[in-house]
């Protein structure tokens, strides 16, 4: 009786809820909501056993660059694991924990994408329930709380419970793990349900180097009955799932591939909540519980039609069944990612997230004839399913609204683009069965058109793709991806500890690094900066993966001191440079490569001149003109993001930003293209605060309190407590009183960074860059100081010569090639103004002058094309008069005019098939046809034009009426004369 009460207490429902395999179908209806299903789940470890409830993370990764989404909730807590939590930070205090992360595995290692749909439990998007224990609670009460939760609180029943452990690997040297084993049968779980696995099942690893361990499988047995279903137990049946996995991290697996015990034990968990609403509902797909049903209905009522079945494979006529998972799935998935900020784009997760965006468009428009619009309308019935756990889509139900119809508008037009396209292609393709798969490739790429749909179009021509070029073409995209990836990677690295160096630091009491000196610096009467001068001792040195007392001459090591002036790579900002001297020694220099910081530790990269030992006395050098550069560009990001909220909006969000000391780069979230108008606004808002020398206020202050500024941006990132708080003009204290409306009028930021005392210093910024990455989110590049004069003068000098080539256009001339030199001039001028630093607003107009004098341009030489053709034709016509096949030669400067020539012709002589050949300086030879409607189909202009510049050794492409080529031949006559016999044949 105590049990019954504990479970209604924790799902708020009536007695009797439970609705597993001893309970009737009619039951049905006292199943327990999948909203108190998580609920239950959260409320028990937080109320039963202490642990901290943390919200979910958002599916965007922070600060891990080689994953595209959050795909297990043990993500977010990857720094603790690692031991790279400062400190000071949140993280770092965790010890129990417990919450319901979302989830995406779509793209990279974990990629659920093409499964979705042809089955019934497959997902893009799925919630992971989860509980952790960092440095606290092991094996016997992570087990145990799992077998009270599953069998007390949700009332499953034992005997459809096995148990999986990991049954040891001797070529690692690992014995099985009896622990768990054991702590099972003391609970109850009888022997025959406790089984053995080997590494691939029951050992999890994080990467190929990191902390990992043994883990612990709960499955259930949907059949249940009695029967005995152990032999079924991870072969992929339907019958018998994983619902729970618990993970024992104990070990640390080395660069070598051995492995090393952990210095601290930690308990990762993670339950599918899908899987676990599909056991307690008393179903056997996840799309048939009310995670999916609202979501299925709203697809019914949205586009008429048979009804959702459940039918999968051959039984699924047409595909309807799967077009509802797919779509339900998706639009799932759409919702939550756009609401954490990542929307369909051109790459990384981006792009999975177009993919994901036209394959559920695609089902929904070829398989569910929904019309346009329709993806978009089920968004409602996600949020009502999905809001209540996760606030953030209620409050940007209509902007994911919003993307989604303009992504899904983008794809229908790229469709017909690509049509285009295809149909141009197969024109041009002559008696090739092969579709170009370079084409292929680009509109895939490019477009987005998916492959088997151009498959599907051009098998009906009776034209296959080229899949073993295409595979190749796949191959070469994914190794340039890599070796991006690699050099980003490289870019971005220096010495990290790692976590048994920092344990073993943490062990000898050995404090975290004083930075507080990167902070100590003064603004003299003179107006420069005067940094202090900084001495400490080195504690430890760091080199191949452990830490050491002394590194030799030539020899790459971190050196980690009591305390630094350094400024360590975080917050967006580039790591300080300079270099380290031992005191009495000043002729010998330790250059500084790069600064890390670690678990609180900073890193100083260097490569010894001479031997460096534990104890030494240092003194430190900062690169000085290098640290303020980055100090006027960081208070210049903060000026520029204050400047887009009080353009655009408050509204606009940041999405991330980088500082170096060449220029600052700015991603902000926008409803529409930033226009010319805006980006001058934006920089006239800046100038004024620049101008005004305001002083940039900095203090520390509580997280708590900070977090309780009015008009502070959103607080997605991990800070640590206290916080440092930069304002601009604004006293801290003035800021955070509550409800204080000074930091509404000026920039207010959460920041670890290195900013200027007052804002003169940044004397100007120019904008040189600002597109869009995607779909409503912006990336702003701008320079500062002396490089934004620059820009201007740069952008003033170009203005003069569009403004003497537009004079001169304008003022026209009826020599073609005079006006054929003013339209490359256009075409140089274009590309320069498009590539030369300068301010992105001017380059804007001056890109909108510079097309206007392209065409008209391309007019003038148009109608002086036409002009010369006529003559040419008049005098052909009057050579040839009233024949039905032309043939001949003439003088044209260009296959434009050639081919000009060759349709006044036949408008003037109509019947007529007409071939013009023209022989070029070069020694190429130009080549146009037309032929008479007439002889079509046995007569065609491509066909035509391939022969005879096929016996010039070229190439000729086309359709049946006009086409074009070129060769390259002496024997003119005898082009003349194959022309002539290919005419005769045909005709």
């Amino acid at each position: 009786m105590a049990a019954a009460g504990h479970v209604r207490g924790l799902l708020r429902v009536p007695s009797g809820w439970r609705c597993g395999p001893r309970r009737a179908r009619s039951a049905a209806a006292a199943c327990p909501p999948a909203g108190q299903v998580r609920q239950a789940f959260l409320r028990f470890f937080q109320e039963q056993h202490g642990h901290r409830l943390v919200p979910s993370a958002p599916v965007r990764p922070r600060g891990d660059p080689g994953l595209l989404f959050v795909n297990a909730g043990m993500n977010q807590f990857k720094p603790i694991f690692l031991g790279t939590a400062h400190p000071r930070s949140e993280l770092a205090q965790y010890q129990r924990v417990v919450n319901s992360q979302k989830c995406v595995r779509a793209g990279g290692k974990h990629n659920d994408l093409d499964d979705v749909g042809r089955d019934v439990y497959h997902h893009t998007f799925f919630e992971m329930l989860g509980n952790w224990s960092f440095g606290d609670y092991f094996k016997e009460e992570a087990c145990g709380m799992a077998w009270e939760l599953l069998t007390q609180i949700y009332e499953i029943p034992k005997d459809h419970l096995y148990i999986t452990y990991f049954g040891g690997d001797s070529s690692l040297g690992l014995s099985p793990d009896e622990e768990s084993r054991d702590i099972w049968l003391s609970l109850g779980v009888p022997p025959s349900h406790v089984l053995p696995f080997p590494l691939r099942e029951n050992f999890w690893e994080m990467g190929e180097t990191g902390p990992c361990g043994p883990c612990t499988e709960i499955h259930y047995d949907h059949v249940g009955g009695g029967r005995h279903a152990a032999a079924l137990v991870n072969q992929d049946s339907p019958d018998v799932v994983e619902i729970w996995n618990l993970v024992f991290m104990q070990y640390s697996r080395e660069a070598d591939g051995s492995l090393r015990p952990l210095p601290q034990h930690h308990v990762d968990t993670g339950m599918g909540l899908e899987r676990l609403v599909t056991v307690l509902q008393s179903k056997r797909s996840n799309y048939d519980t009310d995670l999916f049903t609202p979501i299925l209905d709203a697809i019914h009522k949205g586009c008429g039609g048979p009804g959702y079945q459940g039918l999968v494979g051959e039984a699924d006529v047409g595909s309807v069944n799967m077009a509802y998972r797919v779509v339900a799935d998706h639009v799932r998935t759409l919702s939550v990612c756009i609401a954490d900020g990542v929307y369909p784009g051109m790459s990384g997760a981006e792009l999975v997230l177009r993919r994901i965006l036209r394959r559920a468009v695609r089902f929904c428009s070829e398989v569910l004839h929904a019309p346009p619009g329709f993806l978009a309308s089920l968004v409602p019935a996600v949020v009502e399913v999905l809001g209540d756990a996760y606030p953030e889509l209620r409050k940007n139900t209509d902007q994911i609204m919003n993307i989604i119809n303009d992504n899904e508008a983008a794809f229908l037009s790229s469709l017909l683009r690509g049509r285009h396209i295809i149909d141009r292609t197969l024109q041009q393709m002559g008696p090739s069965k092969l579709f170009p798969a370079e084409v292929a490739w680009s509109l895939y790429g490019n477009l987005g058109f998916p492959l088997d749909l151009i498959g599907l179009m051009i098998e009906e021509k009776g034209i296959q793709l080229d899949w073993a070029a295409l595979d190749q073409l796949a191959q070469e995209d994914a190794k340039r991806k890599a070796r991006t990836q690699q050099a980003e990677q490289l870019e971005g690295s220096g010495v990290r500890l790692d976590v048994h160096s920092l344990a073993q630091l943490q062990r000898d009491g050995v404090p975290a690094t004083d930075d507080s000196p990167k902070y100590v610096y003064a603004l003299g009467q003179d107006g420069r900066y005067a940094f202090s001068p900084c001495q400490a001792t080195v504690l430890m040195l760091y080199k191949d993966q452990s830490l050491q007392e002394e590194v030799g001459a030539g020899q790459r090591c971190g050196v980690l001191l009591d305390r630094t002036s350094f400024y360590a790579e975080q917050g967006g900002q580039a790591h300080d440079r300079g270099y380290l001297v031992r005191l009495g020694q000043q002729d010998v220099l330790f250059p500084v490569e790069s600064v890390q910081l670690s678990g609180g530790y900073v890193i100083h990269e260097v490569t010894a001149p001479e031997t460096l030992r534990a104890g030494d006395r240092v003194q430190l050098f900062v690169d000085e003109a290098q640290r303020l550069a980055c100090m006027v560009n960081h208070t210049a990001t903060h000026l520029l993001s204050f400047a887009l909220r009080r353009v655009l909006g408050d509204q606009t969000e940041q999405r991330g930003s980088h500082v170096t000391a060449e220029q600052l780069r700015f991603d902000f979230s926008t409803q529409a293209p930033v226009t010319t108008q805006q980006l001058q606004e934006v920089e006239g808002v800046i100038q004024e605060v620049v101008d005004q020398n305001e002083i940039v206020y900095m203090a520390e202050a509580p997280l708590a309190l900070a977090g309780g500024i009015q008009g502070l941006r959103t607080m997605d990132e991990v800070y640590p407590d206290p916080v440092r708080v930069v304002s601009v003009g604004v006293p801290v204290e003035s800021a955070l009183t509550p409800n204080s409306q000074a930091a509404m009028q000026t920039s207010v930021e959460l920041c670890c960074g290195t900013h200027l005392l007052q804002t003169g210093a940044v004397q100007d910024l120019t904008i040189t860059s600002e597109r869009q990455l995607v779909k409503g989110i912006s990336r702003i590049i701008a320079v500062t100081r002396e490089q934004a004069k620059q820009a201007r003068e740069v952008g003033q000098s170009l203005a003069k010569e569009v403004d003497s080539l537009s004079a001169r256009v304008k003022q026209g001339s009826s020599s073609l090639p005079e006006v054929q030199s003013l339209s490359k001039e256009v075409g140089r001028l274009t590309e320069e103004v498009g590539s030369t630093v300068m301010p992105q607003w001017q380059r804007r107009e001056l890109q909108a002058i510079l097309k206007a004098l392209q065409r008209a341009a391309n007019t003038a030489i148009r109608k002086l094309e036409i002009s010369q053709a006529a003559e040419k034709a008049q005098g052909l016509l009057e050579k040839h008069s009233k024949q039905p096949v032309i043939i001949d030669t003439i003088p044209a400067d260009s296959l434009s005019i050639l081919m000009k020539v060759v349709n006044q012709l036949c408008d003037k002589s109509p019947g007529a098939s007409v071939l013009l050949l023209s022989p070029q300086a070069s020694g190429e030879v130009l080549c146009a046809c037309q032929v008479s409607k007439s002889a079509l189909p046995t007569f065609s202009a491509a066909d035509w034009a391939l022969a005879v510049c096929t016996h010039m050794g070229g190439n000729a492409g086309g359709s049946g009426i006009v086409a074009k080529g070129t060769g390259n031949t002496k024997d003119l006559q005898g082009a003349l004369t194959a022309a002539l016999e290919f005419a005769r044949s045909r005709l």
